[in-house]
């Protein structure tokens, strides 16, 4: 599948290859454009609408091999030989199954808040719930929704960001297959070592990135390095943005 991406270049000459960014679960494009703005100084970058999001097509099927052959597809049809690719939580899951996938075609990876663990646990229900809500409520515009979600949610950072995929009364995410497919965007199936550099940037506050799952970590990524952002949560690139882009600069140029 062919995904809605928005393309830059760079803005200054390099030899740098393009930065695939990959938004998280309920996001979008503009999830990670705090580093495409500091990033396209010296890279090419191509920011990515997942499946089931954005603008992006809609399928039944939600899982990591797929996703993975969606980048597969969307370098492809942008002649990108190979790339650095940089995902948060889903999407980092997701370059990390493209690793098993096409190896070949990654240069550098960066997973930000996420682990390649099946986490068995469910922390979107109170999410899902209050997307539902604004459905059923028939709401037309940003502000009207947020007043349903906050019954729902206290974070209002959360529901701002999920708000940025409420577009003329309707989410842009296809709710119905993201709660069907939920064990498998949760899960994961181990796959193959991939022995080269890989940058892990959790935050310091999270849980999605812990002592819990080093071993898991490093026998599918042995080269692996984790630079943790204390003081940030689950939300690490837009907490800290500067952090985050001074690891992966750093990353970048080893």
């Amino acid at each position: 599948m062919k995904l809605n991406v928005r393309a830059q270049s760079a803005q200054n000459l390099h030899n740098n290859s393009p930065i695939v960014l990959v938004h998280g679960l309920f996001g979008s494009l503009d999830n990670l454009g705090i580093l495409a703005r500091d990033l396209v100084s010296d890279h090419d970058i191509l920011q990515v609408d997942m499946r089931n999001h954005g603008l992006s097509p809609r399928s039944e099927e939600m899982n990591y091999p797929a996703m993975a052959q969606d980048l597969v597809d969307t370098l492809d049809a942008h002649n990108i030989e190979k790339a650095t690719v940089i995902g948060h939580s889903m999407g980092g899951k997701a370059v990390m199954a493209l690793t098993a996938l096409a190896p070949d075609r990654i240069d550098h990876l960066v997973a930000i808040d996420i682990a390649p663990v099946n986490y068995h646990v469910r922390r979107h229900d109170e999410i899902f719930a209050a997307i539902n809500a604004v459905t059923n409520a028939g709401v037309a515009t940003r502000q009207q929704a947020a007043t349903v979600m906050r019954e729902f949610l206290n974070e209002e950072g959360v529901i701002q960001f999920l708000l940025k995929s409420f577009v003329d009364g309707a989410w842009r995410f296809n709710v119905p297959v993201l709660w069907e497919q939920y064990a498998n965007i949760v899960g994961w199936e181990t796959i193959p070592a991939w022995d080269h550099p890989a940058l892990f940037i959790p935050g310091g506050n999270s849980p999605y990135v812990t002592e819990a799952y080093r071993d898991d970590l490093l026998a599918q990524f042995p080269q692996a390095k984790a630079h943790v952002i204390a003081g940030a949560g689950h939300w690490v690139h837009a907490e800290k943005p500067d952090a985050v882009l001074r690891a992966i600069r750093r990353y970048l140029a080893e």
